[in-house]
């Protein structure tokens, strides 16, 4: 009888303890946990709420280089977070910032836009610019046989790796010019030892200048770049420019100028309702980053964010709202 009344007693008290109320009280979380749960929340909603998705390029080019640099200004002041996307490219960054979600700005090339004509006919309404970065040269480097552009006809040229602004803007080009090559799309550093031994005509280059394969390397006797005249045929993407001993001392003559195009690079946004929530993300980046402009242009960055205005149009494309407004601002109070 005893040992009956014990072992009810245990199998009640083990009850007890398995209990609904029982249980919520041993999993009822403490403050710190509260407290720290509530902290999470906070810096979730504080991350995302001004968080930027900037759409750069590959790891080798001078457009993730560049949004690296614009993050590290803008994320500066510690409420926006820009977050550099590296991609395929800045021709592949219209198709992100048309359709990838997470994307609300990108570095794309002019002449990008030319391939979404077609798919997307109101491309130019749906894709503003936020300012021009800077040109990126057409540079067309040839074999010592090669004298003018109508020599490269039939034979091999260079255009790097497909998603590279190479070989997206080199065969727009050409067409233009009325060269029919023999394209490829192989590494610049392998096409650049085939181009020494004789096996390809040239390599197109399209890129910020200097290169580096042009600066650093030896080449021999009669190695040079061909000349790009401007003309009607390049008014809607392309702006004129040069290469010169500055820039190639190995290559030019001092005091010779090479006649060249260069393809604008541009910091673009999609074109958000005014009022939503990814227009005002735009709008707090545009005004951190017009706002800090200068340190930008500071020793330690690129050397070409000096050459940056914030004033200079694209053709082509409107600006983003935000940022003329800034700009309209920024005339209406410099002192008369």
């Amino acid at each position: 009888m005893t040992f009956a009344l014990r072992l009810a007693a245990i199998v009640i008290a083990g009850f007890a303890l398995c209990s609904p109320s029982s249980a919520r009280h041993r999993i009822k979380p403490n403050d710190a946990q509260v407290t720290r749960s509530a902290t999470e929340a906070q810096v979730k909603e504080r991350l995302n709420a001004w968080s930027v998705g900037l759409a750069g390029g590959l790891l080798e080019g001078a457009p993730i280089h560049f949004a690296t640099e614009i993050a590290r200004v803008v994320n500066d002041g510690g409420v926006m977070h820009v977050l550099p996307i590296v991609t395929r490219g800045p021709t592949e960054n219209v198709n992100d910032l048309l359709y990838l979600k997470g994307v609300d700005a990108a570095i794309i090339n002019t002449d990008s836009l030319e391939e979404y004509k077609s798919q997307v006919p109101e491309i130019q309404q749906r894709i503003t610019y936020i300012l021009s970065l800077f040109p990126s040269e057409l540079h067309i480097f040839v074999r010592p046989e090669i004298h003018s552009l109508k020599d490269l006809v039939g034979k091999k040229v260079n255009f790097n790796t497909q998603g590279t602004a190479a070989a997206y803007s080199g065969p727009l080009i050409f067409s233009r010019l009325g060269l029919d090559v023999e394209k490829m799309f192989i590494p610049h550093p392998v096409a650049l030892e085939q181009l020494r031994r004789g096996e390809i005509a040239g390599v197109v280059f399209v890129t910020s200048k200097p290169v580096d394969a042009f600066v650093k390397r030896k080449w021999e006797d009669g190695f040079k770049f061909l000349p790009v005249d401007y003309d009607v045929k390049f008014e809607d993407y392309y702006l004129p420019s040069y290469l010169d001993s500055n820039d190639y001392p190995n290559l030019i003559a001092k005091n010779e100028r090479i006649a060249t195009i260069a393809v604008p690079t541009i910091l673009t946004a999609y074109n958000w309702h005014p009022g939503s929530d990814r227009y005002r993300r735009v709008e707090r980046f545009v005004d951190d980053l017009f706002g800090r402009i200068d340190k930008l242009q500071a020793r330690g960055f690129d050397p070409k964010w000096k050459d940056v205005n914030l004033n200079a149009k694209v053709p082509g494309l409107q600006r983003f709202k935000a940022a003329q407004e800034w700009l309209d601002r920024s005339r209406t109070d410099k002192p008369k």
